[in-house]
């Protein structure tokens, strides 16, 4: 009975230790349906998130590519970002702010953090911010591999105005990440 309970607990540790955990995402997005079965990548994937009202969340994945990324958008705006800002902002799995509210956002604790409303990154033509953070991602990891989640009930221009700005920026690989669709039966007759 020792070694049935030994092997228990080491495969209860081992998964425990080898799971990853889903990160927590600012808003939730219902995406659209698809029969596609590719998978997008778990490493050098950054995924811009669109909601239903067009707001736009941008992450990375590497904690040391988000913190030099928040470097290069500080060099890139003129904002110093503190130690302690830099190490919050890699523990933040997407943001959805103009870079000049990014200070006050990181300096809330968690749990006020969950509650900040944020109106999602500008990307209109006289204040497109979301065209530095995809340069900029380029620029701390050249591997960079775009996906764009966007809600079901997202208009189509607002996802075309996110593609245009990927071309633009000579990015065009990009997935769309939507839900599997499940097999609907045929019935002959």
């Amino acid at each position: 009975m020792n070694p049935m309970v030994d092997l228990a607990f080491l495969l209860v540790t081992f998964f425990m230790l080898t799971t990853t955990f889903k990160t927590e995402e600012p808003i939730i997005v219902e995406t659209p349906n698809s029969t596609s079965e590719i998978k997008i990548p778990e490493k050098n994937i950054a995924v811009i998130t669109v909601n239903e009202e067009g707001r736009i969340f941008y992450g990375i994945d590497s904690k040391y590519a988000r913190q030099n990324l928040l470097k290069m958008m500080g060099n890139r705006y003129g904002i110093n970002f503190s130690e302690d800002q830099i190490e919050s902002f890699s523990l933040i799995p997407s943001i959805g702010v103009e870079i000049s509210q990014l200070k006050s956002l990181l300096e809330l604790r968690p749990i006020e953090r969950k509650r900040f409303i944020q109106e999602g990154i500008p990307i209109d033509s006289l204040n497109n911010q979301f065209a530095d953070w995809v340069i900029h991602s380029r620029m701390v990891n050249p591997k960079t591999r775009f996906a764009i989640k966007g809600d079901e009930k997202t208009n189509y221009p607002q996802i075309k105005q996110i593609i245009d700005v990927l071309v633009k920026n000579k990015v065009t690989r990009f997935n769309l990440i939507t839900d599997k669709e499940e097999g609907i039966e045929t019935v002959e007759s």
